[in-house]
């Protein structure tokens, strides 16, 4: 069977670096740092209270605000971003066929903030079982494709993937397969989160997973740093439109990149460490390069996983080195976690976003906030510590890791 060629044809972003595509791009070129003080509730006894938050927000400029109630803010931000790549990739909606246009979108929480505030209201209650009655679609993840879908009315394929951090990455990799198989023409593809709550950090902040560098927020996001201590939260969403390759030439797309492939595996190891040889993240790189029909030493740039964890990063560095050998040496690697926080399951989504860009401008975001070497990391790699780069990017690579050992990988091309 022959694969049909897949491309990316429409971007949109909501970080905590940029509202709009444009503006995530200015941010990460200039090494932006988009962590602050939460402001979304009273952190006074909270061991972390700051996160990289979506600024200046209001869901009223981009809808109904009666229908903006009726979402949590992780819908809100998905049918954001779905709309602004909508209207980056120029589909006309009328002319197209709406049985071939599917939404595969990932989160790996879903309406957290909405759950947290329906059980905190029936605990200050007198017992009566009292929810409202969108409490259920407001939570679960699958209705921010199946919102988006409504909206547009796209009746092809349309799900959400949950494998926590990974999950707009295997998002991405369904829509892709889908596409390449010939299920569907166009895809609105991507991912939201937004875990920036009360039972968000509180949570995280239980698990000792998040940085607790209060006195300086902007720089606790330190990728590769000896100093690192955790990883910062973060919240917002990013939008790709796949579509099939002759398809989008037919309606004389714009082609922002090509897909190529990309690769899934499991750690089968822990529930939240990562395997100590880094046996499922080789796996998924060398899946991800046999998938897209290329050699290690093809690939310019890969934007890591990077949480700025302590063994999270070594373990991904390491394993880069396993699969890449000497070539590892003539990359840029980067971290743009270091900008934007941890996004969880909408990182994948935000991060292939950050890939197009490069491969569309020639500059590699940095690492920001490398402070001291890490004398576990070779010093020979280039990170791409504390300032863009430029160079000619011609293939991406973008990892993705969650908790349960979830690995995902996605392969992308510039196009001449």
């Amino acid at each position: 069977m022959s694969f049909k060629r897949v491309v990316i044809t429409g971007l949109g972003a909501l970080t905590p670096i940029g509202n709009t595509l444009s503006a995530y791009w200015q941010g990460l070129k200039n090494g932006t740092s988009g962590a602050a003080p939460i402001t979304k509730f009273d952190t006074t006894l909270f061991k972390t209270k700051f996160a990289c938050e979506v600024k200046n927000f209001d869901p009223g400029q981009f809808m109904d605000r009666k229908e903006a109630r009726k979402l949590d803010p992780f819908t809100q931000y998905a049918m954001v971003v779905a709309d602004e790549a909508i209207k980056h990739s120029n589909l006309p909606l009328s002319d197209i066929n709406p049985d071939r246009v599917g939404v595969i979108w990932g989160s790996g929480i879903g309406g957290l903030l909405t759950f947290q505030e329906e059980v905190r209201s029936f605990a200050a209650g007198d017992g009566t079982p009292r929810f409202n009655p969108f409490f259920i679609p407001k939570m679960i993840p699958d209705l921010s494709a199946g919102h988006i879908s409504i909206k547009y009315g796209f009746r092809g394929p349309n799900f959400v993937t949950v494998s926590a951090c990974a999950s707009s990455t295997n998002a991405l990799y369904d829509a892709f397969t889908y596409l390449r198989l010939g299920k569907a023409d166009v895809i609105v593809s991507g991912g939201s989160e937004a875990a920036v709550c009360i039972a968000g950090v509180g949570g995280f902040n239980a698990m000792k997973a998040l940085s607790e560098r209060n006195d300086s927020p902007e720089t606790a996001s330190r990728p590769y740093d000896k100093g690192r201590d955790g990883f910062v939260l973060g919240e917002g969403a990013g939008a790709l439109i796949l579509e099939e390759y002759e398809h989008a030439k037919k309606r004389g797309a714009t082609i922002y990149a090509e897909v190529l492939g990309g690769g899934m595996s499991a750690d089968a190891y822990h529930i939240t460490a990562p395997h100590p040889e880094g046996a499922g993240i080789i796996k998924v790189m060398e899946y991800a390069l046999e998938d897209a029909g290329i050699r290690p030493e093809q690939v310019d740039y890969i934007n890591t996983h990077g949480t700025s964890t302590p063994l999270g990063d070594i373990g991904e560095i390491r394993a880069i080195q396993k699969v890449f050998g000497d070539h590892a040496y003539k990359m840029n690697i980067s971290s743009t976690k270091s900008m934007t926080g941890h996004l969880l399951g909408a990182a994948g989504a935000i991060e292939a976003l950050a890939c197009v860009l490069a491969l569309n401008e020639g500059i590699v975001p940095p690492t920001i906030n490398h402070f001291e070497d890490d004398p576990d990391l070779d010093p020979k790699l280039n990170l791409t510590f504390n300032k863009a780069q430029q160079r000619s990017v011609n293939i991406a690579l973008s990892n993705t890791f969650g908790f349960g050992g979830h690995n995902a990988s996605i392969v992308l091309k510039k196009v001449d």
